[in-house]
């Protein structure tokens, strides 16, 4: 908590509450005002805590696959392997989930609430 706070001055009740609901396996909104730490929160959460960070952008024209993963052809063995996407790390940010498509809302919401990925 103090490694937090260090990071993140002032801002102590936010950062107990997203704890708290990452120690209850859950997931967090967070809403502020544009340049007051909410991914400088995240990055150092994940840091502190020894976790993958990923993050979205999301913009309209983001695909489903940008969020869960896509197949890569391996040009040596001529076969296609799995590439995983940010859903698929310890912490996620993504950032205005409402500018992305109802379709790309949707595999971000799959994954959140069944805590799996669908590829397409």
């Amino acid at each position: 908590m103090d490694a937090l706070d260090s990071v993140i001055l002032g801002k102590r009740p936010a950062i107990e509450k997203l704890l708290a609901c990452f120690l209850a396996g859950g997931h967090a909104l967070i809403e502020d005002l544009p340049g007051v730490g909410k991914t400088t929160l995240a990055k150092a959460m994940a840091r502190v805590l020894g976790l993958g960070f990923g993050r979205i952008q999301c913009t309209p024209d983001l695909m489903p696959s940008d969020v869960t993963g896509n197949l890569v052809l391996d040009r040596a063995t001529g076969e296609f392997a799995f590439r995983p996407g940010p859903v698929f790390k310890n912490l996620l940010l993504a950032d205005e989930i409402n500018r992305s498509s109802p379709k790309t809302q949707s595999s971000l919401l799959e994954a959140m609430e069944e805590r799996q990925g669908t590829g397409d």
